[in-house]
C-alpha cells in the first residue's frame, strides 16, 4: 500500500499509514527482545551466555590454514584433518577446507573481537532471513515489511536453535540468510543460485536445494548452483591441495560424520539419530535408517516440486530444507534455525485467510471508520478457522522450539552450563562418556520410553510433521488460475501481500480496495490463497517475476 493508495481510500491518512504502525511495532517489540538478551546475558556467567568453542574451531581452522603454529603442524600429512582438535573432548575440524580458508580471512581479527562481532552478526542474520522470507511471500511495501520482519524476529529469538547459535558462534544462521537471499531472487537473475553453492561449499547439507532447483525444473539455476559449490571445491584444492584431498577423494566429507559426536545423542534430531534411539544402537540401524531416508528425500522433494508447481513456492523451499535436515546423518539442534522462515510462513498464511474472510467488508463510500466498523472488522477476521489454525501452528513452533528455562522444569545434568530448550529434559549421554567408551547399549538415549521419548526426539518429530502437513497441503490445494491482468502475470501477489498486510491494520480502509488491482479479480475466500509463484506461472509455463 502506498500514499497514492492511501490517499485513495477513505478515512486513511499518509501520516497514519498502517505499514508506520507495524514498523514501529516491530522495532518495539525486537528492541525490547534484544534488551532481554543484554539482561540475560550481563546476569549470568559468561559460560551460560556463550560459550563460543564451534566458532574457535572454526577460527582455529582458518590458523591452520595460514600455517599460524603452535596450531599447525608441517609435520602432519592433513595439517587440517590430523588436528587433535580443541578441547579436552578433542572436538575436530569436520566441515570443509573452503570453510576453514573463509575463516582464514576471519581469523586476521582478534579472537576477542571475533567472539564480539559473532554475536552482533548472527542478530543481523537473523533479521536478514526473515526480511528475504517476506521478500519472497510478496511483500513490497518497505514499512509492513519492516514491521513483519521486526515482529517475527522477535517472536522467534528466544528459539532454543537461535540462542544455540549464538552460544556456539554457529554459523548456522549466515547461512540460511544467505540460501534465502538466493532462492527468493528472481528466476531471471543469471546469478541465482550461487549462494546455494556457497552455503554448500561451507555445510554440504544445503546442497538438498539444488535437487529442489532440478525437480522444480530450474535447469539453470541448479547448474549456476552446482558450479559454485565445485568452484569451492577447486579454492579448497588450490589453497588447501592435501587437506582438500583428504577431505574429498578419501570420502571424509561423509564418513568424518561420526567424528563430530555421538550420533544419537539428544542434540542430534535427525532421522539417523531416530532410528538408532528407536532400536538400540548406531551400527543395528545403519540399514534401516538408509531405506527411511531414502523414502524421506524421495516424499520431501516430491512434495516440494508439487507446491512450487500450485504456486505454493515459499511452502515448497521450506519442506526442502527440512528434507535436508531430517536426511542428514547430522542434524544439531542449532541447525533447526530453519523453523524461523518456518513461522514466517505460518504467521503470512494466518493474515492472508483472516484478510480473505474480510476481504468484502466496506463501511460505505466516504464514510469515516469508527469502532463499530473494527468491531465488525475483528468479527469477520476471528472467523476464519484456516487463519486461526495458521496462528495455532505458528505458536506451536515457538513453543516446541523456545529456549525455556531448564530450571522450570529442574535443571538438565547432562548439558554443563547449556540447559534452555524442553529438548533437553530427556537424559542424555556426555559427549565425554561417549568419547572414552564408543556406542554402549546402555546409554539413557536407548532407554527413553513415553514423554521422554516425544522430548528426546521433539525437533525430528515436528519436522516430520510439518513434512506431513505440507503434504497434505501440496495434494488439496488448487492450482492457481490463469493470470487476468499484466500487472498481476508481471508481479504476482506483489500488491496482495502488502495489502492483506495493511487490512489487518487498517479497519476504515475498504477491504478489496486495498487489495489494488493485483487482487481485483479474486473472490472472497475462508481459505489462504496460493502464494506468488517465482519462477514459472503454473498452467502457462510463461516466465514471471519472483519478489526481490
Amino acid at each position: 500500500m502506498n500514499q497514492a493508495s492511501a490517499r485513495a481510500l477513505p478515512g486513511t491518512s499518509v501520516r497514519r499509514l498502517p505499514g508506520s504502525r507495524l514498523a514501529i511495532a516491530g522495532v518495539v517489540a525486537f528492541g525490547a527482545i534484544l534488551a532481554s538478551w543484554l539482561v540475560y546475558h550481563e546476569t549470568n556467567r559468561e559460560i551460560v551466555t556463550e560459550q563460543p568453542v564451534d566458532l574457535h574451531v572454526y577460527y582455529i581452522g582458518g590458523l591452520i590454514v595460514r600455517h599460524v603454529r603452535p596450531w599447525y603442524s608441517p609435520h602432519l600429512a592433513s595439517p587440517l584433518y590430523d588436528w587433535s582438535g580443541y578441547t579436552a573432548l578433542h572436538l575436530p575440524f569436520d566441515y570443509s577446507p573452503f570453510a576453514a580458508i573463509v575463516f582464514a580471512v576471519v581469523s586476521f581479527i582478534p579472537w576477542l573481537w571475533v567472539t564480539r562481532l559473532m554475536i552482533l552478526a548472527n542478530v543481523v542474520f537473523l533479521v536478514a532471513a526473515l526480511w528475504f522470507t517476506y521478500g519472497g511471500l510478496g511483500y513490497r511495501n518497505r514499512q509492513i515489511r519492516i514491521g513483519a520482519t521486526l515482529l517475527t524476529a522477535a517472536a522467534v529469538f528466544w528459539t532454543e536453535p537461535v540462542i544455540r547459535v549464538i552460544y556456539l558462534g554457529q554459523v548456522e544462521l549466515a547461512l540460511l540468510a544467505l540460501v534465502m537471499w538466493d532462492m527468493c531472487q528472481p528466476d531471471r537473475r543469471r546469478w541465482k543460485g550461487v549462494g546455494v553453492g556457497i552455503a554448500a561449499g561451507i555445510k554440504l547439507v544445503p546442497l538438498i536445494f539444488i535437487a529442489y532447483l532440478v525437480v522444480t525444473k530450474r535447469f539453470r539455476q541448479a547448474i549456476v548452483a552446482s558450479v559454485s559449490f565445485v568452484a569451492t571445491i577447486l579454492i579448497g584444492f588450490a589453497i588447501a591441495p592435501a587437506d582438500s584431498a583428504k577431505y574429498w577423494l578419501t570420502g571424509l566429507f561423509w564418513s568424518g560424520a561420526p567424528k563430530a559426536g555421538f550420533a544419537a545423542w539428544v542434540g542430534n534430531q535427525s532421522l539417523r539419530a531416530l532410528m538408532a534411539r528407536i532400536l538400540g544402537s548406531l551400527n543395528g540401524s545403519q540399514h534401516p535408517w538408509l531405506v527411511v531416508d531414502v523414502l524421506a528425500i524421495i516424499v520431501g522433494l516430491a512434495c516440494a516440486a508439487l507446491l512450487d508447481r500450485k504456486g505454493y513456492r515459499m511452502a515448497g523451499l521450506m519442506a526442502t530444507a527440512l528434507t535436508g535436515l531430517l536426511a542428514s546423518p547430522i542434524s544439531w539442534d542449532h541447525h533447526w534455525v530453519w523453523i524461523v522462515p518456518c513461522v514466517a510462513l505460518a504467521a503470512h498464511y494466518a493474515v492472508q485467510a483472516m484478510a480473505a474472510s474480510a476481504r468484502g467488508f466496506t463501511s460505505g463510500p466516504g464514510v469515516a471508520a469508527g469502532w463499530r466498523d473494527w468491531l465488525a472488522r475483528a468479527r469477520l477476521w476471528a472467523s476464519s478457522l484456516p487463519g486461526w489454525g495458521c496462528w495455532v501452528l505458528a505458536a506451536g513452533l515457538v513453543a516446541i522450539f523456545g529456549a525455556w528455562p531448564g530450571s522450570l522444569f529442574g535443571q538438565p545434568r547432562d548439558m554443563g552450563p547449556f540447559s534452555l530448550g524442553l529438548l533437553w529434559l530427556a537424559p542424555g549421554t556426555g559427549m565425554a562418556t561417549y568419547e572414552k567408551y564408543g556406542d554402549r547399549p546402555t546409554y539413557p538415549e536407548y532407554r527413553w520410553h513415553g514423554l521422554n521419548l516425544l522430548i528426546g526426539n521433539a525437533y525430528v518429530l515436528t519436522g516430520i510433521a510439518l513434512i506431513v502437513l505440507l503434504l497434505i497441503l501440496a495434494w488439496y490445494a488448487p492450482y492457481p488460475r490463469l493470470a487476468t491482468s499484466n500487472a498481476a502475470a508481471a508481479e504476482p501477489g506483489g500488491e496482495k501481500a502488502d495489502a492483506l498486510a495493511s487490512a489487518a491494520l487498517n479497519g476504515a480502509a475498504n477491504g478489496r480496495a486495498a487489495n489494488g488491482r493485483a487482487a481485483a479479480d479474486e473472490p472472497a475466500a475462508a481459505e489462504p490463497r496460493p502464494e506468488p509463484a517465482a519462477g514459472k506461472s503454473a498452467g502457462t509455463g510463461a516466465q514471471s517475476q519472483a519478489p526481490g
